[in-house]
């Protein structure tokens, strides 16, 4: 038995997909201690791990960003990218460190396990190796790993093969790194000097593919090639859909095969302005011969307003394991859990999300093939109609989908992630040995 610590924002798509990891590790007898903000701390205790709190300080509404920081509202494009690395991300990393160091004097654990947004674990992994657990990243968004063949985590531009893509993407480093995020990279060395006593070793944005391991929860092929990718990363596949217990909607039966079904959602979170997306799909599929499907994400039905089409269903949560299997296309804000769901069915998507990670999730959907991205945050029926319509009728959209289904349910994430801990395990177990046999000088 292994003892863990998990570290999280305090944010709901990081904590849902990391609580499912913390019941996979209790499952198998490991004590587990979930770091995270006071918001979740029933949710935490339900799961059968042990909560421990954020310190205030630390403890933001990542989920209501605008409502901790009014002065956020409005920010867009670069300058929105800044404030919130900086502020929501970069300056909670000292106060997350500290409680992490707090938390290890008192229960001593193997290895801490982390997303790659908490700042913190960024820190302790700094630390000498003999000083500090390892640091294990939880890949739970699109790979962030630093590599020549790829542009940099965030700007959603997709590879472009040779010498002419590897020249462009040093290029867009540059100017990412000490212009877009110059200061806040300044910012995080600072912190990192002020904490440990040395710059941060790398770029704020890519330190996950400097950590111990890297446990990236998609396939290999749902992520852009990279012959310099670190031997840290390990692709795990997607974590496994849980059953649900959501009650059927009273038009469930209409889901009978005899017309396409295209789902629409905005996920949970994202989803205060119908206006980006549901709307304009139900809108631009109002005349044609597809069932649509939508999820309001915990919102009132009620929330969409208007006398809605005769090929509307609507319900605010939708069981996805007894949905999905039904779908043929998806049309998504990009959450990288729900499209990872779909794939896995292999559905063709379209997706319309560029902000967080959202852009990175989109700007993959189109590179692979599995669907169309949008580009957008904002979706035209026009355009919508024009994609669903291309996913429905183009077979290569849902043969490319289908190839990595495949390979995701090909995979077992559960086994991947208990043999990187396993083997970290035995690491350092032979650190230990190498340690206490060293001659004394």
């Amino acid at each position: 038995m292994s003892s863990y610590l998990v570290t999280c924002t305090p944010a709901h798509g990081h904590v849902v997909p990391l609580l499912q990891i913390a019941r996979h590790l209790l499952s198998r007898g490991h004590e587990v201690s979930f770091l995270t903000s006071r918001r979740y701390a029933d949710r935490v205790e339900a799961a059968g791990a042990r909560f421990v709190a954020l310190p205030p300080e630390a403890d933001i509404d990542l989920d209501d960003a605008d409502g901790a920081f009014p002065e956020r509202e409005g920010l867009t494009g670069p300058a929105a990218l800044r404030f919130d690395m900086s502020t929501l991300f970069v300056r909670p990393g000292a106060a997350q460190l500290a409680a992490v160091r707090a938390e290890l004097a008192a229960r001593p654990v193997d290895a801490v396990l982390t997303e790659p947004l908490f700042v913190g674990a960024a820190l302790l992994q700094l630390l000498p190796v003999q000083e500090r657990p390892p640091v294990v990243v939880l890949g739970i968004f699109p790979l962030g790993a630093r590599s020549r063949d790829t542009a940099p985590f965030g700007l959603g531009v997709t590879p472009l093969p040779g010498p002419i893509g590897r020249l462009r993407n040093a290029f867009l480093r540059t100017v990412a790194e000490r212009v877009i995020f110059g200061g806040v990279q300044r910012e995080a060395d600072a912190m990192a000097r002020r904490e440990v006593g040395r710059d941060l070793g790398g770029f704020v944005l890519d330190w996950a593919g400097r950590a111990d391991a890297y446990v990236q929860f998609t396939v290999a092929e749902f992520e852009y090639p990279r012959a310099d990718l670190p031997a840290s990363v390990h692709f795990a596949g997607p974590l496994p859909s849980t059953p649900s217990a959501v009650e059927l909607p009273a038009w469930w039966s209409d889901l009978d095969g005899t017309r396409p079904v295209v789902h629409v959602t905005q996920g949970t979170i994202a989803n205060s302005d119908f206006g980006q997306l549901v709307l304009p799909t139900i809108t631009a599929l109002a005349a044609a011969d597809v069932l649509v499907v939508v999820s309001t994400g915990g919102r009132p039905v009620d929330a969409l307003a208007g006398t809605l089409p005769a090929n509307v269903r609507v319900a605010e949560y939708l069981p996805y394991d007894r949905l999905l299997p039904r779908v043929d296309a998806m049309v998504t804000n990009g959450g990288y859990g729900g499209v990872q769901q779909a794939l896995a069915q292999g559905i063709p998507l379209v997706v319309a999300g560029q902000t967080e990670d959202k852009v990175e999730v989109s700007a993959r959907v189109g590179w692979s093939g599995a669907g169309v991205n949008l580009r957008t945050s904002t979706a035209t029926p026009r355009q919508v109609a024009r994609a669903v319509d291309l996913v429905l009728t183009r077979p290569s959209f849902r043969a490319d989908a289908g190839r990595i289904g495949a390979a995701m349910r090909a995979a077992d994430a559960w086994r991947a992630l208990d043999g990187v801990l396993d083997d970290l395990g035995d690491r350092q177990v032979a650190l230990a040995d190498r340690t206490q046999r060293r001659p004394v000088r």
